[in-house]
């Protein structure tokens, strides 16, 4: 063989190389996975006790399509993360008043991840889409019930992610866009 066909060879074997290489340690991917950046936060600490902190929640009314609020008791600590995570898990609870459940009973949290800038990230299990009532209503309540009691209760909240079972998805039940960070929305509470 001559010199020009060992370097068109070895070319091609470079380029086979370099592509088992991609696929092996995920550099072609579907769909790239959200970093995500978290501020570092306790469980709660050892050092402070809980105090009781009253929040409002927010569910969904058959009498007039609005989101109606709710107040429960959580516990204060000087973990923000810890009041987000007991502010979702009072969600997945249910209404105290007998307005509908946003969430499918199988629903259940899995993480809660929050960035400098304020976004937050609560990943819920994959029941949330797979048991999830179809309509616009239903999805609507969801999403927004999540955002809308977030924001209200915490300042520092501007956005709020949702995810699926630790991925991103593009809607629940395909009427309302979850695949980037959603600010909340008011005028879906009631007055």
């Amino acid at each position: 063989m001559d010199t020009k066909k060992y370097v068109t060879l070895g070319a091609f074997f470079a380029a086979f190389v370099f592509l088992i290489v991609l696929l092996f340690t995920g550099g072609i991917e579907k769909k790239k996975k959200l970093p995500l950046p978290s501020i570092p936060d306790t469980e709660i600490s050892s050092e402070v006790t809980p105090e009781p902190k009253i929040i409002t929640l927010f569910f969904l009314s058959e009498i007039d399509g609005l989101l109606h609020g709710e107040e429960r008791e959580i516990l204060s600590n000087s973990s923000l993360i810890f009041e987000i995570k007991q502010t979702i898990e009072e969600l997945l609870v249910g209404s105290d008043n007998g307005h509908l459940s946003p969430f499918p009973p199988e629903s259940r949290l899995r993480e809660v991840f929050m960035t400098e800038e304020g976004i937050v990230y609560v990943d819920f299990s994959k029941e949330i889409q797979d048991e999830h009532l179809s309509g616009a209503t239903a999805e609507i309540s969801t999403v927004y019930s999540v955002v809308n009691s977030l924001a209200f209760n915490f300042e520092s909240i501007k956005k709020v992610f949702i995810l699926v079972d630790g991925n991103e998805k593009e809607t629940l039940k395909g009427h309302v866009d979850i695949s980037r960070p959603l600010v909340p929305m008011y005028n879906l509470i009631s007055n």
